[in-house]
Order: C-alpha cells, then structure tokens, then sequence
C-alpha cells in the first residue's frame, strides 16, 4: 500500500515522534543527548526549521519545529538521523538499524492545540515517572520556556510571545498552564493524529487543510447511518 504523503505547509508547526527500533533505547549516557542536541542544532540551521519545544527520552524523541520551507523537517531528520546513527555505532561498537521505520508527524492547529503539544512534550518525563516535576529533567525545552534559561535551539512561537509582554510575562504565564491537567480526549486526539498522520485541531482548521491539501485530514467517522444528514456532514 502506498504511504501517503504527508500534510507540509511551510510555517506551520508539526509535532514529531522518533522512535527506537522496537523501542530499544537511543540514549545511553550525558554524551549522546549532548551529541544528538549539537546535531539537532546544525540541522535546524541548515534546513531552515524553527525548534519551539523538545524532549529527549531513553528510548524516543518529540520535537515541535515549523518549517520554512517544505521539505524542510524531513531534510532535518534525515541528516539527523544519520550523523546519529554514526555516532552510536562508533561509541558503542555495534551495527544494524537504530531508528524504527518513518518518524511520526502531525500538522498542529496553533490556536486550539500549539500550548497543548508544548506541554504535552515537556510532561514526558513526569508521565514516564522518571521527575515529578518538568523542571527536574535535564533534555527538554522547559527551563526555557517556563525559567529562561538559555537555549539557542529554541525559537519561541508567536503564540507564546503573546502569552506577555516581557520575558517574565510570558514565562510565568507559561508555567501557570502547567497548573492544569492536558484532559483525556485531547491525549487521545495527540496521540491518534500524530501516530497516523492526521491533522490535530479543530473542525474548521481541518477543512482549511483539505482544501489546501487536496486529501482528507481526519478518518472518516464509522458506522452510522450512510443517508444520514448528520453522518454526510461528518464525511
């Protein structure tokens, strides 16, 4: 069957899952995650991609990046993926695959779901049980986001900057959301549209999509009855 080509427009930020093979960890000590984030760096810069949040696991990475230009962030994880798996194989005398299949992708609606990945990428470590407290991990964009400590990786996004008028603003404002709980439905919606490449956001961004796309951004709703006005205005 063939892959789908996935939703890219440039500007427009995407969350993005890369795995291990077979969730074998990628990190094995302080030294590779340095390695990873210098090369993240250099891809960033070289394929034009703003980096607005980040988490390092064990065994996986989320990034959220827009793009400049389309083929942008699969320029940035190709080279990245390869210097990595370079380096690994070097350190750790060892061969054969490092990363499992295709990374994972989903074109984020900024207004209803941009604040949502921040924190949902950030809250990782604590949903993983390794910290009780974003603060505490070391390979994650939080202490810039949230404390201000320096990270050239990051670029804010303008709906952060909008969270206050100066750099104590927005970063009280942004912790002040870390207060709340991200709710079940919008973990499952994450989740779904990022592990099957939908579009994640509202009705009416979807739409938007679709006509720029040219292909649907969500599945199609099941079961119902097909003659149905109201399942034809979910189609």
């Amino acid at each position: 069957m063939a892959r789908l080509p996935r939703f890219i427009l440039p500007g427009q930020p995407q969350h993005i899952i890369i795995r291990g093979n077979n969730r074998n960890p990628i990190f094995h000590a302080e030294k590779d995650y340095r390695y990873y984030l210098k090369k993240l760096g250099e891809g960033l810069a070289k394929h034009g991609c703003a980096l607005h949040a980040y988490v390092l696991m064990t065994n996986h990475v989320h990034l959220l990046v827009s793009p400049e230009r389309e083929q942008g962030i699969s320029k940035l994880i190709q080279m990245l993926g390869r210097y990595y798996v370079q380096y690994i194989n070097t350190v750790y005398n060892r061969t054969g695959t490092l990363w499992e299949g295709r990374y994972k992708a989903t074109l984020v609606d900024t207004e209803s779901y941009l604040l949502v990945c921040y924190r949902y990428i950030e809250l990782n470590p604590v949903r993983a049980m390794i910290v009780d407290h974003p603060s505490k991990y070391p390979w994650s964009s939080y202490k810039r986001n949230a404390l201000g400590q320096i990270d050239p990786l990051i670029i804010a996004h303008d709906l952060y900057n909008r969270l206050g008028k100066s750099h104590a603003d927005r970063q009280s404002s942004y912790r002040a959301l870390f207060k709340s709980h991200i709710t079940e439905s919008q973990l499952e919606e994450l989740r779904g549209a990022t592990n099957k490449a939908w579009v994640l956001g509202c009705d009416n961004f979807k739409e938007h999509i679709e006509i720029q796309t040219a292909r649907r951004a969500a599945p199609l709703v099941k079961g119902g009855d097909r003659k149905s006005n109201k399942f034809r205005k979910n189609l």
